[in-house]
């Protein structure tokens, strides 16, 4: 009776969607327009761009309204969050570290809102609680980015970010009295902390003006030292560049604390790189790399060698080893050289070198000497994703994490004496992994290119063109897409959905030849391996056009939302989540300047400015397109990608797409950001939302 009974529902909330089109809140347009190497270009919602402004304000409330006021009446909305809330139910750990003589681990008890971080001299025993950061806030969203431990193991310096801003707020905690200092330190942001001696290096900015903090452009980073129990206002300013406003410098240590290296970047790729012998009174800065073309990240030393993993002149990366007595090009050395796989890390454990790489968007993992020897292979859980080594150079024992689609975080411990891994910790969960498979399938793009995607699915499904599926990627930024586990994906799949995750050009599956394929005037490409993936599954009869959802967030939601204006016919659902939408003007807010190195900018030169107007999100939007069920989510917080890009991509699709028959959506969190540290019970009630829109749009049941 209750199946029939919710069979009926579904069918009411169907006629009175299908009846007549959604009126969605009106939304003033402006007369703004910018002019680029002579093209005016029309910006009617500008005035969105102001985030302190009522009428933004008002404008996002009345949009919540409307969507959560239709997600409401979704079906199946609370089966959705009931199930959803079963699956994240287990404990979750992370990998273990050692610090002065300490063991170091996050745990999750299942629904903590934020992982705790634990203590112990003996994994076998009962940990201690260092930190929680759920005390930190009444409701989960001040989260913890990062910590470090002071050499003698007495002091914890650790971040805090708030509602999911980038910026960060460090404090100071002594481990053995629990007593939390008065070092406070403010404004920081893309940054790390390294300890050394009686005090840590950082990277800050200037405090920003007052209703700017999570907008205006970050300018004029600085490497600051700060001693303990002294005011942020006596920190010794490190390295800065009072010229190059765009410059970041992140600044970190080697394990002997011998070596300072200070990395110097421009953008998202690539970096010079600079080195200071600590142990020596009074030495100067060296320039181990000047340009900033290419990546050089320091593995550790051994001595007077440096070991640096790089893409220079190995665009699939290299380990090589540079005397610092004589760092000259001509006297490095290389230790792994490049090969058909990509080198993703190194680390300096046993005496030996742990190589990482990724082959076809998986892991391998081989052991080295530190002369560059092959000293045998990693037998590794499966086709998976493996965390690099964690252990130290003195000791034969590491831990390592792996996660596959179907597979929570599992951790191994690796003994390098007897070369064997040995299970530490499973989590019990609530679905069997067995219950599902995973394939990795490679297609042709619209130029020939092969390109791999991963499919996932209940076993025996049949190929008949109507499974509900889900296509998920990224595409941008050497960022590369591997097998991981998601809680919210089980949901969809144990459901009977597919769920596809393919590796476009733009990432760094295949080494920095892939990534460059898909950036500035290559963009298109990513575009059109996306759109490949969905005309294979189509061929395949995985799916059809009405059964086939569409998500990416962030260079992912930009993705979506370009894709869905160039082949609105091709997908039913589109989930843009934290989009860059516009284009023209993303240089022009927070971190977006940084973001050149993939997109070009509309300053560029009038080539790269047709080139982005033509495929912009908020710009080429169409009128009288039928477009499919559109699901936008941003936050209020968010200061990597600012809302404003979805508010105005939303705002024209709404207009121009007023007769659509399907919803075009818009949810906007609060007290959230970019997805980092998003509390477990917001990303519950996020994805109740999201699979509600998608299942019912799917035709999916429960």
């Amino acid at each position: 009776m209750k199946r029939v009974l919710i069979s009926l529902l579904a069918l009411s909330f169907m006629m009175s969607c299908t009846e007549k089109s959604i009126q969605y809140p009106p939304a003033k347009k402006s007369d703004v327009k910018d002019t680029y190497f002579g093209t005016e270009v029309e910006d009617p919602y500008h005035w969105l761009e102001d985030d302190n402004s009522a009428e933004t304000a008002e404008w996002v409330k009345t949009q919540n309204q409307l969507t959560f006021g239709y997600l409401e009446k979704l079906p199946y909305r609370d089966q959705i969050k009931t199930r959803l809330t079963e699956l994240w139910d287990y404990p979750k750990y992370g990998t273990p570290f050692k610090e002065a003589g300490k063991y170091f681990f996050y745990k999750n008890n299942g629904l903590q809102n934020q992982s705790v971080l634990y203590t112990t001299t003996d994994l076998a025993a009962e940990p201690t609680v260092l930190l929680d950061p759920n005390t930190l806030s009444q409701d989960g969203t001040a989260a913890l980015n990062s910590i470090e431990i002071s050499n003698d193991g007495k002091y914890l310096i650790y971040q805090v970010a708030k509602s999911g801003s980038d910026w960060n707020e460090i404090f100071v905690k002594n481990i053995e009295t629990g007593e939390i200092l008065s070092d406070h330190i403010l404004w920081v942001k893309f940054s790390g902390c390294s300890w050394y001696k009686d005090g840590f290096f950082y990277s800050a900015y200037e405090k920003p003006e007052a209703g700017s903090e999570l907008s205006k452009s970050n300018e004029f980073q600085k490497v600051y030292f700060h001693k303990l129990g002294t005011e942020q206002s006596a920190d010794q300013l490190i390295i800065n560049d009072p010229v190059n406003a765009k410059r970041m410098f992140g600044a970190g240590l080697t394990d002997d604390k011998r070596f300072l290296l200070i990395s110097k970047s421009e953008g998202t790729s690539g970096n010079a790189l600079d080195l200071k012998d600590l142990s020596k009174d009074k030495s100067n800065f060296t320039s181990l790399m000047k340009s900033y073309e290419y990546d050089f990240n320091p593995v550790d030393n051994n001595g007077d060698d440096l070991y640096v993993l790089t893409n220079y002149k190995a665009p699939k990366y290299r380990l090589i080893k540079i005397n610092t007595n004589h760092p000259e090009e001509a006297n490095w050395v290389d230790i792994i050289p490049e090969k058909k796989d990509v080198l993703q890390s190194v680390s300096m454990i046993a005496g030996k070198l742990v190589a990482n790489y990724m082959t076809d968007a998986h892991s391998k993992t081989e052991v080295y000497s530190y002369e560059g020897v092959l000293d045998h292979e990693v037998q590794l859980p499966g086709i998976g994703t493996v965390s690099a080594f964690s252990g130290k150079k003195e000791e034969n024992i590491a831990y390592y994490s792996y996660t596959s689609f179907n597979t929570p975080g599992e951790i191994y411990k690796y003994d390098f004496t007897t070369k064997q891994s040995s299970l530490h910790f499973r989590p019990e969960v609530k679905f069997n992994p067995d219950d599902f498979e995973v394939k990795q399938e490679f297609y042709s793009s619209k130029d020939g290119t092969k390109v791999p995607m991963f499919i996932v699915n209940k076993k025996g499904i049949e190929l008949n063109g109507s499974n509900p599926t889900l296509l998920y990627a990224y595409g941008g930024f050497n960022i590369s897409l591997t097998p991981s586990f998601s809680a919210a994906r089980m949901a969809f799949l144990e459901n009977g959905g597919v769920f596809v995750m393919a590796n476009l050009r733009g990432g760094g599956e295949y080494g920095e030849d892939w990534h460059k394929a898909g950036i500035k005037m290559q963009k298109q490409n990513v575009f059109d391996d996306f759109i490949g993936a969905a005309e294979y599954l189509i061929s395949k009869k995985y799916t059809s056009s009405e059964k086939l959802a569409i998500q990416g967030g962030s260079n992912g939601g930009l993705l979506i939302g370009a894709v869905t204006n160039q082949r609105p016919e091709l997908f039913k659902v589109a989930l843009p989540q934290v989009g860059v939408m516009d284009m023209l003007r993303f240089h022009k807010f927070t971190i977006g300047w940084a973001w050149a190195d993939d997109y070009g900018t509309s300053a560029d030169s009038v080539e790269m400015f047709r080139y982005l107007y033509n495929y912009s999100p908020y710009h080429t939007i169409k009128k009288d397109v039928a477009y499919p069920a559109v699901l936008a989510t941003t936050a209020d917080h968010d200061d990597r990608v600012v809302p404003a890009h979805t508010f105005k991509y939303m705002a024209r699709l709404q207009e121009y797409g007023a007769g659509n028959k399907l919803p075009l959506l818009v949810r906007i969190d609060t007290k959230a950001g970019h997805g980092a540290g998003k509390p477990t019970t917001k990303v519950i009630e996020e994805y109740t939302d999201v699979w509600s829109f998608v299942f019912y749009h799917l035709g999916m049941k429960m």
